[in-house]
């Protein structure tokens, strides 16, 4: 084992490195969890029960008019095992849609989350499926977190009929009803709105829970989020906002698109923390510390992911021509969300690296799986087109190109 000394001077070392690379004030954001390893070495207690333990996130969180919760995380071997299984199925699943999308199984818009499944994995310990989650159109992990199936994200993204949406949305819309996700938004920052809403219809009815709205950096400056922050204050709704800060909003850095990118501040008058993203537990403890604030009738908060996508904004997106090859390398060495999941397991001997092992094979074939249901489904008929639509069609007519023309829609839907 390495001593504390040659530890810190191995971070040092990747520090000044980040900085040569002109990341120095990045460098200096997220230097203590450059220490994470270390810093969580020995930092765990068992709790009552075998399985029980509680863990020390090394990351302090910044809070915004309200005090921040305990460091101290009361977690179990079971959680962090299914935490980890969790964020590796949603890496490879991010995987297999880039390889998908470049052999042209998957065509237009395509958003991938991997680097961000700390925040999924965290929300989800903290919630309930009673809970309401509506997100942006980086969407394909949130879905698998509400609980839908590596195959109806895959065929949703092929647009066949096993899909989310019965293939008719494609990346940016994924849904499920029934464990209230309210999908992705293609709109930057629409999604703000419905979260408000989701929160006004808990507190109509009376019921325990709480709406979760995230949006990105790049969406932190819409109007609409401030429309809606100020009304869900106003009658103090059990409304999350979060904002996954992956530092870039499309390719502009947050240095040149936000004079003040302390984005868990920008609710002034409503409370804010800031969260690393890429700790899985540090996620949950945040999320489980705003619920409860939330649902005491306190009103909304604001919570900040420092997150980080390794992908470009888009597959359209290469996402090397505005940061560095070695930026993006510097944080999935030091900062990498899955990969820290799996130290946890390693430090605290909760599987053997076998056990592991298996789990990551059983992942893999589920994704492969999932492919290759997803090629096989059919493409949606051309009768879809007109489901959950009017079906009276009597007298409403097509405009053609030529605004001259017109088609009677019962002529060419068919019985």
């Amino acid at each position: 084992m390495c001593s504390s000394d040659l530890r810190g001077c191995e971070n040092m070392a990747a520090l000044l490195r980040a900085a040569g690379n002109g990341m120095a004030r990045r460098a200096r954001d997220t230097a203590s969890s450059f220490a994470v390893a270390s810093q969580q070495r020995g930092l765990a207690k068992k709790s009552s029960g075998d399985d029980a333990m509680t863990i020390d996130v090394p990351v302090p969180f910044k809070a915004h008019n309200i005090e921040a919760p305990s460091q101290s995380v009361e977690t179990s071997k079971s959680e962090i095992v299914n935490m980890f299984t969790q964020a590796y199925l949603m890496r490879r699943l991010e995987i297999a849609s880039d390889v998908l999308y470049k052999g042209k199984f998957i065509r237009g818009f395509c958003h991938l989350y991997d680097g961000q499944e700390a925040v999924c994995v965290g929300m989800e310990a903290a919630l309930t499926k009673q809970d309401a989650i509506v997100t942006s159109y980086r969407d394909h992990c949130t879905h698998l977190g509400r609980g839908g199936t590596p195959l109806e994200v895959m065929a949703e993204l092929m647009g066949r009929v096993d899909g989310a949406s019965k293939g008719m949305g494609g990346s940016m819309h994924m849904y499920k009803r029934d464990a209230h996700f309210f999908g992705g938004n293609g709109i930057v920052g629409a999604q703000t709105p419905i979260g408000a809403g989701l929160a006004f219809s808990y507190k109509y009815n009376k019921q325990p829970n709480v709406a979760v709205a995230m949006y990105g950096d790049g969406a932190a400056n819409q109007g609409q989020l401030f429309e809606a922050l100020n009304i869900a204050a106003l009658w103090d709704l059990p409304l999350i906002y979060v904002c996954e800060n992956n530092h870039y909003g499309m390719g502009t850095t947050t240095a040149r698109s936000a004079k003040s990118p302390e984005y868990y501040k920008r609710g002034d008058y409503v409370p804010g923390l800031r969260v690393d993203g890429m700790d899985a537990l540090a996620v949950k403890q945040a999320i489980k510390f705003a619920k409860e604030h939330c649902v005491s009738g306190a009103g909304p908060i604001v919570l900040e992911m420092d997150t980080y996508r390794y992908h470009g904004h888009s597959m359209s997106d290469p996402g090397s021509t505005y940061r560095t090859r070695d930026e993006i390398t510097g944080i999935r060495q030091e900062r990498d969300p899955v990969e820290r999941l799996r130290k946890l397991i390693q430090t605290h001997e909760l599987l053997a690296p076998e056990e592991v092992k298996a789990i990551e094979k059983a992942q893999r074939k589920i994704v492969d799986d999932a492919v290759a249901a997803g090629k096989a489904s059919p493409e949606p008929d051309a009768d879809a087109l007109f489901r959950n639509m009017n079906q009276v069609t009597d007298g409403i007519v097509i405009r053609g190109v030529d605004s001259s023309v017109r088609t009677p829609l019962a002529s060419i839907q068919g019985p």
